[in-house]
C-alpha cells in the first residue's frame, strides 16, 4: 500500500482512542466500550478545514421516514451511530 505526501499547505492532525466502561444500575461493569476521535484541538478554521456538519435531524422527518415506509411495506431496521466532531 503506497500512500501520497500531503501537501505542504496542510497539516496532518492525529487520532486517539478513548476507552470507557458501560455501567449498569448498581455500577457493575456492563460493556468495555471504545472510540476513535480526532485531534480536534490542533486545527484551524480556514487552514485544515472550511466547513462543519452537524449530522441532526427533526421529527417531522422521521414521521414522514416512517409513513412512507408503512405505507410502501418497506421493512426499516434501526441503527445507532455515533459521529466525532472537531
Amino acid at each position: 500500500m503506497t500512500y501520497e505526501r500531503p501537501p505542504q499547505s496542510k497539516s496532518i492532525f492525529g487520532a486517539k482512542w478513548v476507552y470507557r466502561n458501560k455501567l449498569h444500575e448498581q455500577g457493575k461493569v456492563v460493556r468495555h466500550k471504545a472510540k476513535l476521535v480526532a485531534k480536534g484541538y490542533s486545527h484551524q478554521k480556514g487552514v485544515d478545514y472550511t466547513e462543519t456538519y452537524a449530522p441532526i435531524t427533526k421529527l417531522e422527518v422521521i414521521c414522514i421516514l416512517l409513513s412512507f415506509d408503512a405505507c410502501r411495506n418497506i421493512k426499516l431496521h434501526q441503527m445507532n451511530i455515533k459521529s466525532v466532531s472537531l
